[in-house]
């Protein structure tokens, strides 16, 4: 096999968000996030940058309630604040926010090119509601399409928070769209569920062999963000954020190890064509 040596830098960012109500809030909160990427880019470069699960607004039942001031069309508030610190960094972007779609709301992400153009938009296709969550009060279910980007040499593809506990939807992007990365975008609160998401996180990784980030948010009720390789054991354990601290963080996805790490376990090649087999009663 003819190797690559090609990578790509992440910067994967666990950025708090304050309680909101207001649009004025919610674009202040955009300011700030703007000023801590701008300050971490200075002197660095990513290839694309990577934000949370609803990166725009608070997590809460009281930001649920005023969606209609805190929900936005595609080129609301977030987009033009991040429009331009893509453009500025020359930078892929990648952020979450509460889409306005007519009527109804979703839980959507978006992507923005060096250019400052818009290129996709990926809306939440799996509501949660358990734990602290109570997304199928407030918003619908997207049904219509997947988000893949090319960036560089690689395809990424957007999910988001609850998608990943439905292993079709990640199976389908490595196998059908062939993507070498997953960015899971969350907003993972420490309810009851909490202590099983990095199994799920593992898990994906390993059996679709590419890199995986579960990008939480920051908070004392958040945090505890990870990123694993396409092969994960004692000496390649995932990459942990802080626990609950904002925690800005470069990564790096490489071809060469998706490429060694699918030749050495053969999961990918050695599937059947179906497992639809007969049951011997």
């Amino acid at each position: 096999m003819n190797h690559s040596n090609a990578s790509l830098r992440l910067l994967a960012c666990q950025l708090a968000v304050p309680a909101m109500t207001s649009a004025s809030e919610r674009d202040r909160h955009l300011q700030r996030s703007a000023a801590l990427v701008d300050e971490k880019l200075s002197g660095d470069h990513a290839d694309i940058v990577v934000l949370p699960e609803l990166s725009s607004i608070d997590y809460s039942r009281s930001a649920f309630s005023n969606l209609d001031v805190l929900a936005e069309p595609v080129d609301g508030s977030s987009f033009q604040v991040w429009k331009e610190v893509a453009e500025r960094h020359q930078c892929w972007l990648v952020y979450g926010f509460a889409h306005r779609i007519d009527q109804s709301y979703s839980i959507a992400s978006a992507a923005i090119s060096p250019d400052g153009e818009f290129v996709g938009l990926y809306n939440k296709l799996h509501l949660a509601q358990f734990g602290d969550s109570m997304e199928k009060e407030y918003f619908s279910a997207g049904k219509s399409q997947l988000l893949v980007l090319n960036v560089g040499d690689f395809k990424l593809a957007t999910i988001i928070c609850y998608d990943i506990r439905i292993p079709e939807l990640c199976r389908t992007l490595a196998l059908q769209h062939n993507v070498d990365a997953i960015l899971h975008m969350g907003a993972y609160a420490r309810d009851p569920s909490f202590d099983s998401w990095h199994q799920f996180v593992t898990t994906r990784a390993i059996e679709n062999q590419l890199y995986f980030l579960s990008l939480n948010r920051a908070g004392p009720h958040f945090g505890d963000s990870v990123f694993c390789k396409p092969w994960v054991d004692s000496e390649n354990p995932p990459f942990k954020f802080d626990a609950h601290a904002e925690d800005l963080q470069f990564l790096t996805i490489d071809r060469r190890t998706i490429e060694r790490v699918r030749e050495e376990y053969r999961f990918l090649g050695d599937r059947l064509p179906t497992y639809e087999l007969p049951v011997v009663p």
